[in-house]
């Protein structure tokens, strides 16, 4: 990787600040902004149904680069306005009827927790979370049982959850899952853009992901993987338009093949566009590049944090690039301050986005950094020097 360049295309480095909230929303390239606003100024002109016409190959690059990344077939992917809408598109497509069982994990991503509950709430389906070990993996033998005796319906799983570095054993799952024939989703929110995320390895039926973080693209986009086998057995969202279906006869319609089923018509294609140049730009880097260098800066600012005498509140066996921690005493707050003094960019996240891990941790909240791969080591000495400054 050319450290250097990577940072010269990023403009927000230009005043000084040290980034690292990845985990909620990362800086842009400098290539995936003038995308966007070379697409909105053409529309300006021509209006957005000539401009998509005449940029028909250079949109068609999004489904391109974005199946190369993740390892699957361009008509496997569909456009999505984020991780949420994706999920909800992937869940809206099985038809869950009363008693059906979804299995989830204790540390699964909020909004998705909640959307569980909603069915279960509206459709009386069951929500069933599998255990994890003393050292916070995946209890595989325990689900593995719950699968047994339950014949879920789904297994869902969040590959990296919010609120942690923990990286689940999603491979794992996906065994098991085609082993009983269970329908399988994982949440990549946090995982695509950061490390390499392979759906051929994975097994899963369904993969969502988000632009707007490790991916560094644009807010309001992301994306669904769906696998042959779905679109083969005709899954499709709940509410279809003209860009999932072809009006066949009065009362009747004709699916298309591909994952844009999952679509709908009227999208923003400069977005799109940008979402399609922040792939790009990741693929030409190399994931496999990244990942290696991520796990060296987030394992240094893990062990800093941990020698100053900070709590560390990622537990697992296979970490990633969001570091979670607070105060001797559980404090929040002087962290905060101290980081936002220094131009250091970061997020908090609360017991309520994380109730059932945080419940079981005893902890409140936490502060979260993220760094990522235009990071440098220097900057990780001096926001673990700042931070060791702030305990005098």
């Amino acid at each position: 990787m050319n450290l250097d360049k990577i940072r010269q295309d990023i403009k927000g480095l230009s005043d000084g600040k040290i980034f690292l909230n990845n985990a909620g929303s990362s800086l842009m390239p400098t290539i995936v902004v003038d995308s966007m606003i070379d697409y909105l100024k053409q529309e300006e002109q021509f209006g957005g149904y000539e401009v998509a016409n005449r940029n028909t190959e250079l949109l068609e690059q999004f489904y391109d680069e974005t199946a190369k990344l993740i390892n699957a077939q361009p008509s496997n992917i569909a456009f999505a306005t984020s991780a949420t809408d994706a999920y909800a598109k992937a869940l809206s497509s099985i038809i869950f009827k009363e008693e059906d069982v979804i299995i989830t994990t204790v540390d699964d991503y909020i909004s998705n927790q909640i959307v569980f509950i909603s069915l279960q709430k509206k459709l009386n389906v069951k929500v069933i979370r599998t255990k994890n070990l003393s050292d916070n993996e995946l209890d595989l033998e325990d689900l593995e049982n719950l699968i047994k005796k339950h014949n879920p319906k789904l297994v869902a799983v969040t590959h990296i959850p919010t609120n942690s570095g923990l990286i689940q054993n999603v491979e794992a799952v996906g065994k098991l899952c085609k082993q009983y024939d269970v329908l399988y989703l994982v949440d990549a929110c946090q995982s695509v853009g950061q490390l390499v995320v392979d759906v051929e390895k994975i097994g899963c039926d369904f993969l969502t992901a988000t632009g707007r973080k490790f991916m560094r693209g644009p807010r309001g986009t992301g994306f669904l993987y769906v696998s042959d086998k779905v679109l083969e057995q005709n899954y499709a969202p709940l509410l279809l338009d003209m860009r999932g279906a072809n009006w066949s006869e009065f009362d009747d319609y004709e699916l298309f093949k591909t994952a844009k089923r999952f679509e709908h018509w009227e999208i923003s294609y400069a977005s799109l566009l940008g979402l399609m140049e922040a792939t790009k730009y990741a693929n030409v880097v190399g994931m496999q590049h990244i990942e290696d260098y991520n796990k060296k800066l987030s394992q240094k600012l893990r062990e800093n944090l941990k020698n100053i005498g900070f709590k560390v509140w990622d537990w697992g066996n296979n970490l990633s690039s969001i570091i979670t921690f607070c105060e001797p005493n559980g404090d929040l707050e002087n962290s905060q301050k101290v980081l936002k003094e220094n131009n250091v960019f970061f997020s908090v996240t609360y017991k309520n986005s994380a109730l059932i891990d945080f419940t079981n941790k005893n902890i409140n909240g936490i502060v979260r950094l993220s760094p990522h791969y235009f990071n440098t080591p220097e900057e990780i000495e001096k926001v673990s020097e700042i931070l060791k400054n702030s305990l005098k």
